[in-house]
């Protein structure tokens, strides 16, 4: 991903950092060759000479870009599971993805985590954007999904013979489990994604009190994956599946559902961050009846809804590291709609509109293993951020309407955003 050229200053924004510290209410940030080389309070900024492009954030804030922490690229209106695998053909997915990476970058995410991708299409999509072919938040790969036979994503029924490869690889017993982690290391996955537990989706069999992998399984996949210095990471809802995951060695829980105090002292002693993906729980029982979801699924929403929430809470004030993200592209629950997860984290969790960015600016970057170059509006870091208009920190629900991004810069580039056409960095549409 190339970087900027030359200088560009921003100015007389509400600079928010995301490290957390107070905002500055009249701001200069200053751009050079594609990295800050300032970020604070306009009276202590250095002298800029004319030739540099300048921005008016007056009325503004200038934040970094966000950090969607459980993307899944491919994943394109999906309203029954058999959509994941059979629906569309490869070349189509691929489509979906290129799709998914503008929308996603044009909403003010610059990165994001890939949680599981079909036919390992983000592989190639990290290619792409990395080479300039695709506009797209940097991302960090992850391929297809590790699942146990029988389990929450082994859905296919034994008679039709088509296995379930287009979206994981079903595994029995921890052999099979190492030859899985083995192949994704080799096709270019970066972080490894399991299913430990069941989820409300499957409320017959594998619904979110049940267990969808072995520990032994489990700890085959860290063994490889840490390896080969690999991060795996895992879809954990069960209380049983998140200690599970935590003894094993897993890197990130994904959801986390229901924590108990075991699991928390855990996840602090090991300083294992968590990605709740809640906005997805509350879209599921809101506008699930909409698209047929049967009763019984939408009550396991929500109890998951309510827990997650608890478990979050009890994460965030026990000092623990908290990521935004998760499950867009749910036919209820958009690809697009990313920063609504914002806004159910202010008004229905009870997070202050600062501790949500931070979770979804340095939190993110963090977990990405990223947080040396991006995430913050600090010296030396790449310039990714956003120009927004409004004061975020007043309204976070600002964020979710992409008409309110004045800016989307990445590596020191506009990319997108309502005055990319008034900018002199702004890269070619495709």
């Amino acid at each position: 991903m190339r970087d900027g050229s030359g200088v560009t200053v921003i100015e007389h924004g509400k600079l928010v950092s995301g490290t957390g510290a107070e905002p500055a209410d009249d701001s200069t940030v200053v751009v050079k060759d594609g990295r800050i080389s300032f970020a604070g309070a306009r009276d202590a900024a250095p002298a800029i000479g004319p030739e540099a492009t300048r921005i008016d954030a007056t009325g503004r804030t200038v934040m970094p870009g966000l950090v969607e922490a459980h993307w899944h690229a491919s994943y394109f209106n999906i309203t029954v599971l058999e959509d994941l695998d059979i629906a569309h053909p490869p070349e189509t997915v691929s489509l979906h993805a290129a799709f998914n990476a503008r929308l996603a970058l044009e909403c003010g995410y610059t990165s994001a985590r890939s949680a599981g991708c079909l036919f390992n299409t983000d592989v190639a999509l990290t290619a792409a954007i990395d080479a300039d072919l695709v506009v797209g938040p940097r991302l960090v790969p992850s391929g297809q999904e590790i699942c146990g036979a029988g389990g929450l994503m082994d859905w296919n029924p034994e008679f039709r013979k088509i296995g379930m490869e287009g979206v994981i690889l079903v595994v029995d017993g921890p052999d099979q489990a190492r030859s899985a982690a083995r192949k994704l290391v080799k096709n270019g996955a970066h972080w490894l994604k399991t299913y430990p537990t069941g989820d409300a989706a499957a409320p017959g069999t594998n619904d979110h009190h049940t267990l969808s992998m072995t520990y032994d399984e489990m700890e085959a996949v860290v063994q490889v994956a840490h390896n080969h210095r690999r991060k795996v990471f895992g879809h954990c809802r069960a209380t049983e599946g998140i200690k599970n995951a935590l003894v094993a060695g897993f890197d990130s829980i994904e959801h986390g559902t229901f924590m108990d105090s075991e699991c928390l002292d855990l996840m602090l002693e090991g300083n294992v961050p968590c990605v709740p993906a809640l906005q997805f729980e509350y879209a599921s029982v809101h506008y699930g009846p909409d698209f047929g979801m049967a009763q019984a699924v939408i009550d396991g929403h929500q109890e998951t809804l309510e827990a997650g929430a608890e478990s979050a809470r009890m994460i965030h004030e026990a000092g623990g590291v908290l990521g935004m993200g998760g499950d867009y592209g749910f036919a209820w629950n958009p690809h697009g709609d990313y920063a609504k997860e914002l806004s159910f984290f202010t008004d229905y969790v009870g997070f202050s509109a600062m501790d949500t960015l931070v979770c979804a600016t340095r939190n993110g970057a963090q977990i990405m293993g990223l947080d040396d170059e991006v995430g913050t509006l600090e010296a030396g870091k790449l310039a990714d951020l956003l120009v927004v208009e409004g004061d975020v920190l007043a309204d976070i629900s600002i964020l979710e309407d992409r008409n309110n991004l004045a800016v989307v810069m990445q590596n020191g580039i506009v990319k997108a955003g309502t005055m990319a056409a008034f900018t002199s960095t702004v890269v070619p549409a495709l």
